[in-house]
């Protein structure tokens, strides 16, 4: 299956291949989509990003691109995911080792479309991959919508933002060299909880700007509290809508750190 609008290709690194698909021309932002695949949606999503100005990079790290969200084929995506050792779903403080292939994603793609470095956006199951990728000084711009991973079955799994001690430290140092984080979710949302974010702005400071959407019952915009993915399938892209101006944020931050 293709995407149309996309070029299909492979990205190999550490002997681990994997399918990507690329758009668009200026610095790299890699995007990296939610359960279950490459929707419609996520597609859409990346190719906003096409529109101001940069390249996307969509690596297929589960799922089959193109095809639409249903509940089996969501199930059986999460099922693979949960299984996979790529992925830290329930360990605390540890960084899912699929995230050192992304790294190397994101250099490749900066020396291949050039800029001063790569943006990322994580959704939901690889939502907390976007700061692990912070590591390394090529990424500038994160993006963690809706982070779910560890998946939130205890209190301290909740306050867990998915990567380890070491590359906690180092995000840190990024951010004090001026590196922001933004963070996306809604209020009622179990799978991303509060907590997290909590962490996140104890831990970062200023320098993580948590943007929290009130879905909450009887909220002015009507938002259901199962609402979850700011930027795909609960997206109102309508001025004054607060996911639309979720996503007007995603691209200035990209505006500011990529192009300017």
């Amino acid at each position: 299956m293709t995407l149309d609008g996309f070029e299909q290709d492979t990205f190999t690194d550490a002997g681990e291949t994997k399918t990507v698909y690329r758009a668009g021309s200026g610095p790299a932002v890699i995007v990296i989509s939610e359960m279950p695949g490459i929707t419609p949606n996520v597609a859409a999503f990346a190719q906003r990003v096409v529109a101001i100005g940069c390249s996307v990079t969509l690596p297929v790290l589960f799922g089959q691109p193109g095809r639409e969200v249903g509940v089996p084929y969501a199930l059986r995506s999460l099922t693979g995911g949960c299984v996979s050792r790529e992925f830290s779903t329930i360990a605390l403080r540890r960084t899912s080792p699929v995230t050192t292939w992304l790294r190397a994603l994101a250099k490749h793609e900066h020396e291949r479309c050039g800029g001063p470095g790569v943006g990322v956006v994580g959704m939901c199951f690889t939502g907390g991959f976007a700061l692990g990728m912070m590591v390394d000084d090529t990424v500038l711009a994160p993006v963690l919508s809706q982070p779910s991973l560890p998946f939130p079955v205890s209190k301290k799994h909740k306050a867990d933002v998915g990567i380890s001690d070491a590359d906690l430290a180092r995000v840190k140092e990024r951010t004090a060299e001026g590196v922001d984080v933004l963070g996306l979710r809604f209020t009622c949302d179990r799978l991303s909880p509060g907590e997290r974010f909590e962490t996140l702005r104890r831990e970062l400071g200023d320098r993580f700007i948590g943007v929290e959407i009130d879905s909450s019952e009887g909220n002015p915009h009507g938002l259901s509290k199962a609402a979850h993915s700011v930027l795909t399938e609960h997206l109102v892209d309508e001025p004054g809508h607060p996911t639309h101006d979720a996503l007007q944020q995603v691209l200035d931050l990209f505006r500011t750190r990529l192009l300017a």
